[in-house]
């Protein structure tokens, strides 16, 4: 079982709007609409992305480590390969909680199981590419383009996802007046997983986002995907001028 990351889930959606309040340096806004987040989670996926973020914003160690137990408790009820990714990070959160609270054998437990579950992507797609771009099958997709979030950044890496929604945002905030597209795509080399997302947005890689320095090649084309609407559209690109962060690249 795979469960896909949406972002126009309701319970995502309001912590989107945390991290970009929290960005804004907003926290008593975001720490709010974490908490809205958490009231209105009605399955363990959302409960475990709620508690996360709410965890983040405690200025208490013991209520700090009270939510992430809350968070990994939620995903370890999971059934979902994906979200196995997240596990190393949960741990080392809460080990480094124990260590402050000067508990070293829950910290050197914690820590250990946090080891465990490192390791490189290990994703075997099918993986996708969003773009206006109005290309090929065999064609390439190469690093070396100009970034969609800062257009003065010539991107290193060449980025790709496993979660079709996506690709599709990728293409609706791509650059170009074309039509929005999303190419099926196989890496042709070694990739990682983006750290601009990996443990930024949210625990592990919960968007199965990922790069390479390698080309990609394009195997085909998807049609289905969530669509934005346009608000949503608007909401987003109002959102990407507003962030001031920095890009891995």
């Amino acid at each position: 079982m795979i469960i896909k990351f949406d972002p126009n889930n309701v319970v995502i959606k309001l912590c989107l709007s945390g991290m970009n309040l929290e960005d804004n340096g907003n926290i008593e806004d975001a720490t709010t609409m974490f908490h809205k987040a958490w009231n209105e989670a009605t399955n363990d996926y959302e409960k475990f992305i709620a508690a996360y973020h709410l965890a983040r914003q405690q200025k208490s160690i013991t209520e700090k480590l009270k939510w992430m137990e809350t968070s990994l408790h939620c995903a370890l009820n999971i059934n979902d390969e994906n979200v196995k990714s997240t596990y190393s990070t949960l741990y080392l959160n809460i080990a480094k909680c124990y260590e402050e609270l000067g508990d070293s054998d829950n910290a050197k437990r914690n820590y250990e199981l946090s080891n465990s579950f490192k390791g490189a992507p290990c994703d075997e797609g099918p993986f996708y590419h969003g773009t206006k771009a109005d290309l090929q099958v065999g064609d390439l997709l190469t690093a070396g383009g100009i970034s969609n979030y800062k257009p003065e950044l010539k991107m290193n890496h060449i980025y790709f996802t496993a979660n079709t929604n996506g690709a599709g945002l990728a293409a609706a905030l791509a650059k170009g007046e074309g039509r929005e597209r999303v190419y099926i795509i196989e890496p042709t080399g070694e990739f990682e997983n983006d750290p601009n997302v990996t443990d930024k947005k949210s625990p592990g890689n919960l968007t199965r986002s990922y790069r390479s320095q390698e080309p990609l090649r394009i195997i085909g084309e998807e049609t289905e995907w969530a669509k934005l609407t346009t608000t949503e559209r608007r909401e987003w690109h109002e959102n990407l001028a507003k962030n001031k962060g920095e890009i891995i690249n």
